[in-house]
């Protein structure tokens, strides 16, 4: 053996084997496509698409109702930061923030669009449908805004706002009565409008029913604010419209070019009327280019001793006055109010009147002591000559304001008329400062209008308000002989009309103190009306009036009141039982209405209740509508209204429409 055999590795050779590999039959298997199979596969393929696709809504909604809540939110502080301006009273600032608000309102209704589809949904679509009309509502008030701030801006000072824009000046507030009467053909076109929204708004919500939303929501009033916020909007929009015809006419009414003389009568709420108050006074006055200038003033009493009456007084008058009409039934001028429709009353009143020396005049006003009251919060007190100090501060004596007390100080104290036997329309006895009446209107009235006019511009909203209150709340009442001029008056709601055409329920309570003092000055007035829909639709109601005079008799302003009250509800109506009355009239028509009448006492600290169930002459289906009339010189009786279980309550200081949706 060598080295290198002995070095060397010996690996031994492999020889390789193939193993055989043992041959297998593949059998072909058919898959399983029977009905079982198929079922039970695509119940997998289902459930797997349906959690994609839930997974997707998921999503998809929730990304979106994120985005819409953010929004939301948005809109929801631009609101408040517009609200806040508002209050500041500050017209540029607010006109910058309803601009942003604009903005923020577009992006929020975009984000709602997704939501849309919720629409048809049973139920709850009702409620989504009801959402997208309040965004197309939001979206015309939004315009809405823009049109009032723009015609807002000119008279900023006016009506109490802050105009950085508007220069500062020492205008007084005849002044400024000018500046409106020379801008007010621009004011048209804006009210046009301005009224135009105002009516698409009202359009896209008029299929909302309130009943339909839950009272409360986290102590939030729901139902509520949706019924209040629709009645307003209706009322709005009745305004707007029939505002046009009056600006139409101011030009007339104030007396641009051509002067006007208007007869101004004094009517004493707390000697309740029909139409305000007792005819105590009157004025005639002039009016040229909005400026008033009283010529002469006197006592209603002076004018009717002028008057040989012809006329004969209504009954109710002749029975319950008595005094003048024990020897002639003739009707008085100081009388002749006893219509509840101004127009009505001024209409026979005019006529008389100028029998006893009134000269021919445009038109003839009436303002009760509310009035007065108004001015002289705005103003301030002010002194009458030969009179002292006149205020609304409260004077222990009576509970009422001194003004009130001061006018019937002068005009009269406690003790009776006497009337001539041989000549019925002469006193022969009267009390101590009987006469004071007529000699204290004419200092009175130009001293509220010289302090009043003569008032820095700054007081231009107090008085703005101050005449705002007593055109809508009735204290201020207006008859023209001119037709246009009238129709608008009328239509406005300032002409103390009976709405003689009204395609729904109808309500006004009218009252008399027939020789009562001055007891209107204490007495209250409570009205409930119980209204039961049936299922076919025919209604039934239950009216109660509750009448309270919480002071003592003091036989000069308080005594018993001998009331004549005039229920006027719609024509045809049955009546069914009368309670409280002690002498009651039998039902009759007038102004297009079925009347309900008769009298009653009220005592001094009593309580006196007229209950009246009547059934209305038509039937009723989805919705149910009342309208409310307010007897010009009551304060804001209040009202309580139940339908079917659903109640509401209010003072009533203006007419007022109801709407009510019926559940069927």
């Amino acid at each position: 053996m060598n080295i290198q055999e002995s070095n060397s590795v010996l690996i031994p050779k492999i020889k390789p084997v193939v193993e055989e590999i043992e041959k297998v039959d593949l059998v072909k298997v058919k898959p399983k496509f029977g009905i079982k199979a198929f079922m039970k596969n695509k119940k997998i393929y289902a459930f797997f698409f349906l959690v994609i696709l839930l997974s997707f809504f998921i999503t998809y909604f929730g990304l979106s109702f994120l985005n819409f809540y953010r929004k939301t939110i948005k809109v929801k502080n631009d609101v408040s930061t517009l609200k806040q301006s508002l209050i500041d009273q500050d017209l540029n600032k607010a006109e910058e923030n309803l601009n942003i608000l604009t903005a923020s309102y577009q992006e929020f209704k975009s984000a709602y669009k997704p939501f849309r589809a919720f629409n048809k949904v049973p139920y709850f679509g009702y409620y989504f449908n009801d959402f997208e009309h309040l965004l197309n509502a939001g979206n015309y008030s939004l315009e809405s805004g823009k049109i009032l701030i723009s015609t807002a801006k000119p008279y900023a000072d006016i009506i109490g706002l802050n105009n950085s824009s508007q220069q500062k000046s020492e205008q007084t507030t005849q002044d400024r009565i000018d500046f409106v009467i020379k801008t007010i053909p621009d004011l048209i076109p804006k009210v046009d409008e301005l009224s135009n929204k105002v009516s698409l708004i009202s359009t896209e919500l008029s299929g909302i029913n309130p009943q339909k939303y839950p009272e409360k929501f986290k102590g939030f009033e729901i139902r509520t604010n949706i019924k209040n916020g629709l009645e307003i909007l209706v009322s709005l929009d009745e305004m707007l419209k029939n505002a046009k015809p009056l600006l139409e006419s101011a030009p007339y009414l104030l007396g641009v070019n051509d002067e006007r003389t208007y007869m101004v009568l004094f009517q004493n709420d707390k000697e309740l009327r029909p139409t305000g108050g007792f005819i105590t006074a009157y004025s005639i006055a002039k009016v040229i280019n909005g400026r008033f200038d009283p010529v002469l003033s006197s006592d209603i009493y002076n004018l009717d001793n002028n008057y040989k009456p012809k006329i004969t007084a209504p009954d109710e008058i002749v029975k319950y006055i008595k005094g003048p009409y024990l020897l002639s039934k003739k009707w008085k001028l100081r009388d002749m109010n006893w219509s509840p429709d101004f127009s009505e009353s001024m209409k026979i009143f005019s006529q008389e009147s100028q029998t006893a020396g009134i000269p021919k005049v445009d038109g003839i006003i009436a303002v009760d002591t509310y009035v007065l009251v108004y001015l002289l919060d705005a103003i301030g007190p002010i002194q009458v000559p030969g009179y002292g100090e006149f205020s609304t501060k409260i004077t222990p004596e009576c509970n009422c304001p001194q003004v009130i007390y001061n006018l019937e100080s002068f005009a009269d104290i406690e003790g009776p008329i006497v009337w001539s036997e041989n000549e019925p329309d002469k006193i022969v006895y009267a009390p101590e400062n009987y006469d004071n009446r007529k000699k204290i209107i004419g200092p009175l009235m130009n001293s509220i209008l010289s302090n009043a006019l003569g008032q820095p511009a700054d007081k231009m909203p107090l008085l703005f308000d101050a005449i705002l209150r007593s055109f809508t709340e009735k204290h201020a009442l207006f008859y023209f002989f001119d037709d246009k001029t009238q129709n608008a008056i009328s239509s406005f709601g300032i002409g103390g009309t009976i709405k003689k055409e009204y395609s729904g329920d109808y309500l006004s309570i009218i009252d008399a103190n027939l020789g009562g003092r001055k007891s209107n000055l204490y007495v209250t007035q409570e009205i409930s009306q119980e209204i039961e829909v049936s299922n076919d639709g025919s209604v039934v109601k239950i009216l109660n009036i509750t009448y309270k005079n919480p002071e003592k008799y003091d036989g000069w302003l308080n005594s018993v009141l001998p009331n004549w009250v005039r229920i006027y509800v719609p024509k045809g109506s049955e009546i069914l039982e009368v309670n409280g009355l002690e002498d009651r009239k039998d039902s009759y028509e007038e102004f297009d209405k079925t009347v309900f009448a008769g009298f009653f006492e009220l005592r001094p600290q009593g309580i006196s209740n007229v209950k009246v169930k009547y059934k209305l002459p038509f039937k009723v289906s989805d919705e149910y509508r009342l309208f409310i009339q307010k007897q010009p010189g009551t304060d804001m009786p209040l009202y309580q209204i139940k339908i079917n279980g659903n109640e509401d309550e209010f003072f009533l200081k203006t007419d007022q429409e109801i709407i009510s949706k019926i559940g069927k």
